[in-house]
């Protein structure tokens, strides 16, 4: 007879993404396929902790953040970093699978900022209230703080926090471009002038990422998703979310980005802006520690960084991104773990990983350290961004069946598939349904 975790195990393997992600219930049905019983989790049975994160940046300050840990720890435990797919979506769905066989042996887990909610409802995350109250919580950046908690606990600490940016070749223009029509007239126009094949790159895969650049242009037209973002009324059919959409898709169709972008994610859009083949981009900031650090052709005096752009008289939005690092409540090594996210989030590793990485920490004070700002320009701007235009997407943990119908109709949207009017009705039904089927 199959066990519970194999028969989960193969579930996984047999059904695709949207399928199984509805089975497991981030929450239709706010129940886990066999929730979070079963096999005991963590890495305590090599001795070591498990922790597991996305791709390293290029100049490894994880990396070199857990050899320092496992120095400083040598003797007693050591940390394995496990890395992930660079896809979050590919991700999210390799740790569901293992919480849903019973744990898994991640011990400590890099998150996603939209991802402690939906984990946290399963019963799949150590609650942290007792090690990180809220004298403590109140050092952080208070949008990512929110987004980890629920309830009447918290489930992640913020480790790095990241909001949409407008990348430009400030070498080509001397200022950047405050609505969409303006990036439109000046892609195509610096473009044919500098010889450069693309004005414009950015995320528009059927991804996550899509659904954070979607966001952007439905909010930059007076749209949204949700009356607020915390609330259970749908409202996205409107002619301002239709009319984000439709300039989303113009920016294919009228040429200004190639029709590959259709299927880009960070991995393919950067190296584009990055080698010079691109006038602008839309990415998170830590690209620009990228920049800065010679990964790319392109080098960081040739780049600016800006707010997206708005349709005339609206307000410029950005959607929040970031990380978080969480702790597997199945977990052998509760004490260990802790002990690991506060090194990582600890302020003297913040603001190494601001530096040489060119990532926005988590720590509100660092936002206004000389030293990060001096050697991460970017953080000025994200600080005026994070503060004043950031905007999370839906905080609920249903998210996750949100997210797959969302990317979905942006993508078909973008590719001319669908029209924008025909994707936010859609929309509008599918993402209502899963609200009242949650209750």
């Amino acid at each position: 007879m199959t066990s519970r975790r194999e028969a989960a195990v193969l579930a996984g393997r047999r059904m695709n993404r949207r399928d199984f992600l509805k089975l497991g219930g981030a929450g239709l049905a706010g129940a886990a396929l066999l929730g979070a019983s079963g096999c005991g989790g963590g890495g305590a049975s090599s001795g070591n902790l498990i922790f597991s994160m996305g791709p390293d940046d290029p100049n490894k300050t994880t990396t070199k953040l857990v050899e320092k840990f496992n120095k400083q720890n040598k003797g007693e435990f050591q940390v394995t970093y496990r890395v992930m797919p660079a896809n979050t979506g590919q991700y999210f769905d390799k740790l569901r699978t293992e919480f849903q066989a019973g744990g898994g042996d991640i011990d400590v887990i890099g998150a996603d900022v939209i991802w402690p909610i939906q984990f946290a409802a399963q019963g799949w995350l150590q609650d942290l209230s007792d090690n990180f109250p809220a004298s403590e919580q109140q050092k952080f950046l208070p949008a990512p703080v929110e987004a980890s908690s629920y309830e009447d606990g918290i489930y992640a600490v913020p480790w790095f926090t990241d909001a949409g940016l407008l990348y430009y070749r400030k070498d080509l223009l001397d200022t950047p471009p405050k609505t969409w029509d303006e990036l439109k007239e000046m892609a195509q126009t610096v473009s044919q002038e500098a010889g450069i094949p693309n004005g414009f790159v950015f995320q528009g895969s059927n991804y996550e990422g899509g659904v954070c650049n979607g966001l952007e242009y439905i909010r930059t037209h007076g749209g949204d998703v949700l009356a607020n973002v915390t609330s259970g009324e749908v409202i996205i059919d409107s002619p301002e979310a239709a009319a984000g959409l439709e300039t989303w898709r113009s920016m294919v169709a009228d040429g200004v980005a190639p029709e590959a972008v259709v299927n880009y994610t960070e991995t393919e859009s950067v190296p584009v802006f990055g080698d010079g083949e691109a006038v602008f981009l839309r990415e998170w900031p830590g690209t620009y520690g990228d920049i800065a650090g010679g990964a790319y052709k392109v080098k960081a005096e040739q780049v600016g960084v800006a707010p997206i752009p708005v349709d005339p008289g609206n307000q410029s939005f950005s959607t929040l991104g970031g990380w978080t690092m969480a702790i597997n409540a199945q977990t052998d090594m509760p004490d260990e773990a802790w002990e690991f996210v506060q090194f990582m989030t600890s302020e003297e590793n913040l603001k190494f990983r601001s530096i040489q990485g060119g990532y926005i920490p988590g720590r509100s004070s660092l936002l206004d350290d000389p030293e990060v700002e001096e050697a991460n320009p970017i953080v000025g701007l994200a600080k005026e961004i994070l503060l004043d235009n950031a905007t999370s997407r839906p905080v609920t943990q249903f998210y996750g069946d949100m997210s797959l119908e969302m990317a979905e109709q942006f993508n078909s949207a973008l590719k001319g598939d669908v029209s924008p009017q025909q994707a936010v009705k859609t929309l509008q039904q599918s993402l209502s349904s899963i609200m009242e089927q949650a209750g």
